[in-house]
């Protein structure tokens, strides 16, 4: 006889069973050609489990997309604070803009469903309600931006940088780091050298520091750039 504890229990394991296997089923069919039957057999539950939980494969894509979402935005969260919480000097800010920028792009293997996902978003966007779209970005994109911009705001307070709109300027530096390596840098496997992506993302963030430094001290763009190419000639 099961526990008034050990219901709610299960309940919960076979949620993130069904979410954990829709987010591969989605980023491999996309939404369209996804099946309730292919996800349940993946989940290793019957559909009448899914439907008890999800009303129907619409609201179980919402639901995976936010929770996915969510849990890539929390790491970030999490990887830019312990890379920028501690910077006070524009010194500071140049190497850990850059380990940042190296991390970030660092291929992880518990990113290769939800990157599988996002991309069939994109290619699936003219299928896929308004809202559902609107959600992803609130819980994924946005959220990342905005939380690089109030690390960025904390940097022009100290003077370390000069940001006069922080969401622009993390859109900047995001375009100059991320976006070179969004294809293949959080799909688990990359066919770009260690060296080659220190390489290429160093160059981006020379050119946000250049844009963004006060412009009193525009000679520690010309040492970050000297330090560079003496450690990667």
């Amino acid at each position: 006889m099961p526990t008034p504890t050990s219901e709610p229990r299960g309940r919960v394991a076979k949620r993130e069973a069904i979410t954990r296997a829709a987010r591969a089923v989605f980023g491999r069919e996309g939404f369209t050609a996804a099946r309730i039957e292919t996800i349940a057999a993946e989940a290793q539950v019957s559909t009448r489990t899914i439907y008890n939980h999800f009303a129907g494969k619409e609201e179980l894509f919402t639901a995976v997309v936010q929770h996915s979402s969510t849990h890539v935005a929390d790491i970030l969260a999490e990887l830019m604070r312990r890379q920028l919480g501690p910077v006070n000097d524009p010194d500071g800010a140049e190497k850990a803009l850059l380990a940042l920028a190296d991390e970030w792009n660092t291929p992880r293997a518990e990113f290769t469903d939800h990157f599988a996902l996002v991309r069939r978003m994109q290619a699936e966007a003219a299928q896929l309600p308004e809202t559902l779209l609107r959600a992803w970005h609130e819980a994924g994109p946005r959220r990342t931006r905005q939380e690089l911009a109030r690390h960025l705001t904390r940097l022009n307070e100290l003077g370390v940088l000069t940001v006069s709109d922080p969401e622009l300027a993390a859109e900047h530096f995001l375009v100059l780091t991320v976006g070179v390596y969004s294809e293949c840098g959080h799909d688990g496997v990359t066919t770009v050298s260690a060296e080659s992506r220190h390489r290429v993302l160093a160059a981006g963030v020379r050119a946000f520091l250049y844009g963004y430094l006060p412009r009193s001290a525009p000679a520690r763009e010309d040492q970050a750039a000297r330090e560079h190419d003496r450690r990667y000639r």
